[in-house]
């Protein structure tokens, strides 16, 4: 059975805003001649390992909203900056956006069952998937469209 996480995008406004931003760790990370993978690291460790690495993905919480997924590839142990061990989410460069779904604000991450999870948002059929990113950010800002 595929288990999700969801966590929140903190300092992150818009979409766009992680996709530039990881954009720029992958170049930064090639540069420096290191593995350009994109590893987010948190603190603990999920429990349902398995269920997450059977086809889980991270859904990104950004500004009250789940907005985006990425595929998980890996979840291994790792080092924080300064010596702490952690846990390295290892995620697919995809960036795949969602139905906006509200979420209230936690700490850390949080598992998401797969029947919970929000939709990719080219599965929908209400013409939200074909507006510029940026317009659909706008609206959702004003509440004029979920």
């Amino acid at each position: 059975m595929t288990l999700h996480l969801v966590k929140l995008c903190v300092g992150i406004d818009r979409l766009q805003d992680l996709r530039i931003w990881q954009a720029k760790r992958l170049d930064d990370l090639a540069r420096a001649g290191r593995v350009a993978e994109l590893c987010h690291k948190t603190k603990q460790m999920p429990r349902r390992r398995a269920e997450v690495l059977n086809g889980g993905s991270l859904y990104w919480v950004i500004k009250g909203f789940v907005s985006a997924r990425q595929r998980i590839l890996d979840l291994k142990q790792t080092v924080r900056e300064d010596g702490r061990h952690c846990c390295g989410i290892v995620l697919d460069s995809k960036i795949v956006e969602t139905r906006p779904n509200p979420r209230r604000p936690f700490q850390g991450w949080r598992y998401l069952e797969a029947n919970e999870a929000p939709p990719d948002l080219s599965g929908s059929d209400d013409g939200t998937a074909e507006m510029p990113p940026g317009m659909r950010e706008e609206l959702r800002a004003l509440r004029l469209i979920d």
